[in-house]
């Protein structure tokens, strides 16, 4: 277990079952704090939860579907019920879909939106609530460097991941007089799967040297939301090991 820096807080993950959820929720709860780990498939984060448990620390899972606002209330709800207080959002859960632009359905489109901007802002609102009347609060979406810059076919996730930078500044503005502090995380290339399978070109074209770990998105999480930080706010970092600021030249 690391240092208890996050003792009596709660922190709520959102599309924690796996992945860089997963390891945020993990990482906190090393850290001291009881999770609520929720994901749209509740076997991920009874497995999430499981690992925690195993270790020593104290989560529970919460099945929720980001574009229900029905769930989302009943998730907020859940994680007072359980904990008693609310300390920490970290608005992780998001899809995508590489479509053609001339093919990209609405109900596509919708999807990605609803999920990924719609359902983060609603779950801040909810989050915010509670948060207001314990003192305060952190909150830190998982946006994403397609918020900056583009790959083709990634018009729905790029506006999703655009209006969660938007939201953030914004959101800080209206809640920071409830000593909320809202800021976004705009990760880029991190590696959830093989990381030893990557190539030496893959780590060599960032300027850091490596591709990405859901490590270093948990790192950041935790500086963000650190007892103390309450001058941070409707920022985003951009944690892409310096790619964003590479300039690249076809030869």
């Amino acid at each position: 277990m690391q240092v208890a820096a996050f003792n009596d807080q709660t922190v709520l993950v959102t599309g924690a079952g796996r992945g860089i959820g997963q390891h945020v929720a993990l990482t906190y709860a090393a850290a001291g704090a009881n999770v609520v780990v929720s994901d749209i498939n509740f076997v991920d984060a009874q497995e999430t939860v499981a690992q925690i448990v195993t270790a020593g620390g104290h989560a529970v899972a919460v099945q929720a579907d980001m574009r229900k606002p029905e769930d989302i209330v009943a998730l907020v709800a859940a994680t007072i019920q359980h904990f008693g207080r609310l300390d920490i959002l970290i608005n992780n859960a998001g899809i995508s879909r590489w479509t053609s632009p001339y093919e990209l359905t609405v109900e596509a489109w919708d999807d990605v939106l609803h999920t990924n901007l719609r359902g983060a802002f609603l779950c801040a609102r909810e989050a915010a609530a509670q948060m207001r009347q314990t003192g305060g609060g952190r909150i830190v979406n998982i946006a994403s460097t397609r918020a900056l810059m583009s790959e083709p076919n990634s018009e729905a996730y790029a506006a999703s991941k655009g209006g969660l930078v938007a939201v953030t500044h914004a959101l800080a503005v209206s809640l920071g007089p409830d000593d909320i502090t809202v800021n976004a995380i705009s990760p880029g290339w991190i590696e959830t799967g093989e990381y030893e399978a990557l190539r030496d070109l893959d780590h060599r074209q960032h300027p850091s040297g490596r591709v990405g770990r859901p490590a270093d998105v948990s790192r950041a999480c935790l500086y963000l939301t650190a007892p103390g930080n309450d001058f941070l706010t409707g920022q985003n970092l951009v944690l892409d090991g310096g790619m964003t600021r590479k300039m690249i030249y076809e030869e």
